[in-house]
This record gives C-alpha cells, sequence and structure tokens, in this order.
C-alpha cells in the first residue's frame, strides 16, 4: 500500500523522541563524565563507576576528565557550556549545586545553567584529629575549641567542598569558632594531618575509614544522623552532642540545563539501574555511599532544598572569596 507523505511525516515526527533520547549512545564520540576533582577521591571513584556501567549498557566509551579548580566550579562551568546532547555529564557536590553562593564573582549561574539528572547518594564525614592530640572524645574537642577560640584548625578540600561545609555546620551547632585552612583536595589535606601540621578534618568516611583503623588519626563522631556500616562502632555528633546534627557530602550526576527532557529521563533510569544493582552494592558500601536515586524532579527539590540549607550557613559565617 502506498503510504501518503503526510502519513509518512507523522511516522517520522513520531520517532523523533525515540531518536534523540538515544544520544547517549549513539556513536558519535566518547560520553565525557567530568569529575572536578583530583584522581582518587570519593568523586572520581564514583564517576568512574557509573562511567563504566553506562558504557558497558550504551556500547561506547565513557572517559572520566579530572578537571579541577574554584571547588570544582572550573569542570562545571565547562559542562554548563558544552553542547546540550546528553554527552558531556557533571559529577556534581554541595560545592557545585549548593554552595556556590561563597563566590562574589562566578563566571557562570550553576542554578540555572546545570541541572541535576540523580542524586546519587550522601557519605557522611568524620570528626578526625591527630592522635597525638589530647582529645579522647567529642565532648573534649568542644570543651577545648569554647575555650580557646580560633586555635585548633581545620584542614578541607577546598572553599566550598563538603569537607568545609560540614566544618561550618558544626562550629555553628556547636558554638565553636576554628580556623579553616583550605587546600586543593583532600589527600593533601590529610597527609599535613597525619604529619601533624594541621589540627583535624572533617573528612569523607570513604577516604578516612581505612586511615582511622590504621591509627594514623584518630576519630571521634560521625557527621550524619545514623551510623555508618564501615565503622559501625564510631557514634553521630547527633548522639554525642547535638541531637539531629545532620551534615554529609553528596553527589549528583548532571548536565547543562539545555539537555532535553527525554535524554535526562533516560540516564536517571540507567543510572537508578545502577544505584541498585545487586553486584554494585559492595561498591556503594565500600565507599560509604548512602544511596538516594529518585526522579530528576526528586533531584531538583533536592537540590534545592540543600541550596536553602548550605547559603545560611555561608551567610551566618560570612563566607565570601
Amino acid at each position: 500500500m502506498k503510504m501518503s507523505r503526510r502519513t509518512a511525516l507523522l511516522m517520522l515526527a513520531s520517532c523523533l523522541p525515540v531518536a534523540r533520547s538515544l544520544a547517549a549512545d549513539s556513536s558519535n564520540g566518547p560520553t565525557t563524565i567530568v569529575a572536578p576533582f583530583v584522581p582518587g577521591g570519593t568523586a572520581d571513584v564514583l564517576a568512574r563507576t557509573i562511567g563504566q556501567r553506562l558504557s558497558a549498557k550504551y556500547n561506547v566509551p565513557f572517559v572520566i576528565e579530572n578537571k579541577t579548580g574554584m571547588g570544582g566550579n572550573i569542570g562545571a562551568r565547562s559542562v554548563a557550556a558544552a553542547k546540550p546532547d546528553g554527552k558531556t555529564l557533571l559529577l556534581g557536590t554541595i560545592g557545585i549545586h549548593a554552595a556556590y553562593s561563597i563566590y562574589r564573582e562566578l563566571p557562570y549561574d550553576p542554578a540555572k545553567e546545570l541541572q541535576p539528572i540523580i542524586i546519587l547518594g550522601a557519605v557522611p564525614c568524620t570528626i578526625v584529629v591527630h592522635p597525638d592530640l589530647p582529645f579522647k572524645s567529642l565532648d573534649d574537642l568542644i570543651t577545648f575549641a569554647k575555650a580557646n577560640p580560633k586555635k585548633l584548625n581545620f584542614g578541607s578540600a577546598g572553599v566550598g567542598s563538603s569537607t568545609h561545609m560540614v566544618g561550618e555546620l558544626f562550629q555553628q551547632a556547636a558554638g565553636i569558632e576554628l580556623t579553616h585552612v583550605p587546600y586543593r583536595g583532600s589527600a593533601a589535606a590529610m597527609a599535613d594531618l597525619m604529619g601533624g601540621q594541621i589540627d583535624m578534618m572533617f573528612e569523607l568516611l570513604t577516604t578516612s575509614g581505612a586511615i582511622i583503623k590504621s591509627g594514623k588519626i584518630r576519630a571521634l563522631a560521625l557527621t550524619s544522623k545514623e551510623r555508618s556500616a564501615l565503622l559501625p562502632d564510631l557514634p553521630t555528633v547527633s548522639e554525642l552532642a547535638i541531637p539531629g546534627f545532620d551534615g554529609t557530602g553528596w553527589f549528583t550526576i548532571a548536565a547543562s540545563s539545555g539537555v532535553p527532557a527525554d535524554i535526562v529521563e533516560r540516564l536517571n533510569k540507567d543510572i537508578n539501574e545502577a544505584l541498585h544493582a545487586p553486584d554494585l552494592q559492595k561498591t556503594w558500601e565500600g565507599q560509604a555511599l548512602q544511596i538516594i536515586g529518585g526522579s530528576p524532579e526528586e533531584a531538583r527539590k533536592f537540590v534545592a532544598d540543600e541550596t536553602v540549607k548550605w547559603k545560611k550557613v555561608i551567610d551566618t559565617a560570612k563566607i565570601s572569596t
């Protein structure tokens, strides 16, 4: 039967959303995930794990690009400016999505130019000190800090990072003042903590867990509401001193705001599948990742709520750079 031109056009139009949703796994070059921090950290490991799973599913290469600087915002800006075809993604963090008001002059607007595809999960921080310090408990540390404002210092992965923001939240909740020492990544800060050049850190459990077990640093508390299976005997700040305290690092997969909804939905679906894959559960547990997942709409609400939370912390502490 001969098909009319109108019928053919209608059929073609009906196929366009499907074709566009396949952009993420087309053969037109690899997909890049920008992990805007140094290799080896939590963000980098999460990006590589997700990239490997999507690469196998879509049968195309996923390249992880470490593009550091400005609390992750240099890498994030490159994603915001990329072609909106779903082939340039971002491993996002608090510093990118929720604490960007720290910067007086940021060369892009994360709230308008990026969209979260999914919240991968949250990782608690550990409050850790050099073992030569006399603090055997969180109460010891708080008591000393109240009597000696700004005498203790803490290192972080950089201004606006989760390891900085959780430290600021803790100071405000505990009524103490510490001195912040920002580094270019947690690895350098941790090296100085182990060497005794700084006093303490609010470090992600992913990277601090093994070092705590080695005895090279002493853990006083966990910053999430619930304990972690990775260190089940380590109590939380909420248990010990500040009921309800909750400060964790969290991670997204995000894209340019111009990426169409059908591509976002497909990536969201496939990343949710990876987060809940039985064979990856030990990987997530090893990373101390508390899985969140959910829809793009839930991701947007999560980021909006967290932006309000962390902006309040930033404004109270009068942090700017």
